[in-house]
């Protein structure tokens, strides 16, 4: 009897944390370090109730109650068992179903059973009013935690603040010990430094003619989409391209016999273009045959063990944190470690910024355990692809440039 447990209504803590931190109750403009926060809420229950800790109850909604990857890591942590609700979609916004549901009964069900002293709440929501009084009733003192208000206000329901035997609000930098507030303006981590021939080729101007249509755009258009527009058969002058960036046709355009670029010399003769579909690489007028050494070039898959397998499901459950960044990082290390014939290493450098069909497929197959669905209709979001991939030659320029760095350095 004499232990405290901890009910904890994730929806309401994280939105509560994003609208103190990045103004808007949206999670996905927060990153969490879930150890840390778990020890927080640990530590901060002990310290109040002045009882040992049984057991940390974390509820949250999810598509189709299907664990996503920061419920993978909560549920394998020491004293944490996770509740799964529904998450639906209802007028462009994301709810959650039967979460409340859960915390009522597993509170009154705690308390009937004499299970323990002491109750920990973090929720606002005025749905467990009743669970509240039922477990008063059994004898249980209730605490109720609050995230500190935006705005100053109350963010929980006052019958429940006035039900509660104890209340506490974790303020701005109670929180701030495991949340922090994303970045504005795109990825995490800072994307890899450009590549010269790459640069050069998208700052070459346009040639006045002879570039592709338009009208059918290849998988790698789609994925990258651009400004850069075709000219109209027999008009006089070429149509302003919104961006000003040409798209994968017309960097082929630029290598096609016969399109005469208004200044040759901006194109070097050794960049290449290079396209993959889902039967693998496809010649494009322009651009390069299919290399020999793609087809010889191993996946992942092909060089882990089984217990290797087994250490990489340990280590995304515990560790990796599902920024899209980081996965293309952690995929691009144990491809990397794994390789025994590192001459791979150096062709796939080679390619920037186009990676092989079957490498690139796996890895977008392995960021897809991480959520970055987005439950989009299956398909990864356009910024999280490019911020994966980033990652992934991230990994692979500073592996390469400490291989061939020289003696000495």
């Amino acid at each position: 009897m004499d232990r405290c447990i901890v009910l904890v209504d994730a929806g309401y803590l994280l939105g509560a944390a994003a609208s103190l931190l990045a103004g808007e109750p949206s999670r996905s403009r927060i990153t969490v370090d879930h150890a840390a926060l778990v020890q927080g809420l640990r530590e901060q229950a002990e310290s109040e109730t002045e009882r040992p800790l049984l057991r940390i109850y974390w509820f949250d909604g999810a598509p189709d109650r299907v664990p996503q990857p920061e419920h993978r890591r909560l549920r394998v942590m020491p004293r944490v068992t996770v509740r799964l609700g529904a998450l639906t979609r209802s007028d462009g916004r994301w709810a959650q179903k039967g979460v409340d549901a859960a915390m009522h009964a597993e509170l009154t069900e705690l308390a009937r059973n004499r299970a323990c002293s002491d109750v920990v709440l973090v929720t606002g929501d005025g749905d467990l009013l009743p669970g509240m009084m039922a477990a008063k009733e059994h004898g249980v003192a209730v605490h109720l935690w609050a995230v500190q208000a935006a705005d100053g206000d109350y963010n929980q329901s006052e019958d429940l603040v006035a039900e509660a035997d104890e209340r506490r609000v974790l303020d701005r930098t109670w929180i701030t010990k495991a949340v922090r507030a994303k970045e504005l303006g795109g990825i995490c981590a800072p994307p890899p430094a450009p590549r010269p021939e790459i640069a050069a080729i998208l700052s070459a101007p346009l040639p006045d003619s002879g570039l592709a249509p338009t009208a059918e755009r290849t998988p790698e258009e789609t994925e990258h989409p651009s400004g850069g527009g075709g000219s109209d058969h027999g008009a006089q002058e070429r149509v302003p391209a919104p961006k000003g960036v040409p798209t994968p046709k017309d960097l082929a355009a630029l290598r096609a016999p016969g399109a005469q670029p208004a200044q040759p010399a901006q194109h070097p003769t050794t960049a290449t273009l290079r396209w993959s579909s889902d039967k693998g690489w496809v010649d494009r007028p322009g651009a390069a045959p299919e290399p020999s050494e793609v087809a010889s070039m191993p996946t992942l898959a092909q060089v882990t063990t089984a217990e290797q397998r087994w250490a990489d499901r340990e280590e995304d459950i515990t560790t990796v944190g599902g920024d899209p960044y980081e996965v293309g990082q952690v995929f691009a290390r144990r491809w990397i470690g794994r390789l025994g014939d590192q001459g791979h290493l150096q062709n796939l450098s080679g390619m920037y910024p186009r990676i092989p069909h079957r490498i690139d497929g796996e890895l977008l197959r392995y960021a897809a355990r991480f959520g970055l669905l987005a439950h989009k209709d299956d398909q990864i979001d356009e910024h999280d692809r490019y911020a994966i991939r980033a990652g992934f030659w991230r990994e692979i320029d500073v592996r390469t440039a400490t291989e061939h760095a020289p003696a000495g350095d």
